[in-house]
Order: structure tokens, then C-alpha cells, then sequence
């Protein structure tokens, strides 16, 4: 398994319905045919020192293998959702997992 976790820090001034179209777009690559689980989500509600809260939208993506992570990048689902929502975000960070 492949785990591609992605954290965006969305710009602090996107109105509530770009936002909504934001999440539309991440669930826009649910189809894509290498993706075998996605989760979308905002950071939980828990309070230790040791968490990161700072981010405002998490993408978990699960694939079979990097082949199938190498496939989803390529893809022009993913091309598009990068194209059409770069700038919403002021920082994104991934994390890759084997």
C-alpha cells in the first residue's frame, strides 16, 4: 500500500463558497482509476502539544503502490484540480508513506 497525505493552508480570505468548491474539486479525484480509498477532511478536534492543527483541509489518498501514485499525479483529473484551485492555498505540504 501507498499512502499520499497532503495538508492545505488555504488562503484566510476564499469565501465560504470557494471553500465548498474547493472540497468539491478534491472529491472531483475520487474517480481517478489508480485511487483505491480517499479521505478528505479538517483538523480534529484534539488538543496535545505534539499535534499540528495549523492546516486547514487534509487529503488522504491510499493507492496499491508508487505506481499507482505516479499514475494519479499524471492524471488530468489531478492536473485539473491543481490548475483550477493552486490558488486557493498559500502552503501545501505532502507526506508520502510506504
Amino acid at each position: 500500500m501507498f499512502v499520499h497525505s497532503v495538508f492545505f493552508w488555504l488562503k484566510k480570505d476564499l469565501t465560504e463558497e470557494q471553500r465548498r468548491a474547493f472540497r468539491r474539486g478534491l472529491e472531483s479525484l475520487k474517480p481517478i482509476e489508480a485511487v483505491q480509498a480517499l479521505y478528505i477532511g479538517t483538523p480534529a478536534a484534539t488538543d496535545r502539544p505534539i499535534i499540528d492543527r495549523s492546516y486547514s483541509v487534509s487529503l488522504t489518498v491510499l493507492f496499491r503502490d508508487k505506481a499507482g501514485c505516479a499514475a494519479y499525479e499524471v492524471h488530468p483529473l489531478h492536473k485539473d484540480f491543481a490548475r483550477d484551485f493552486s490558488s486557493f492555498w498559500d502552503r501545501i505540504v505532502i507526506y508520502d508513506a510506504e
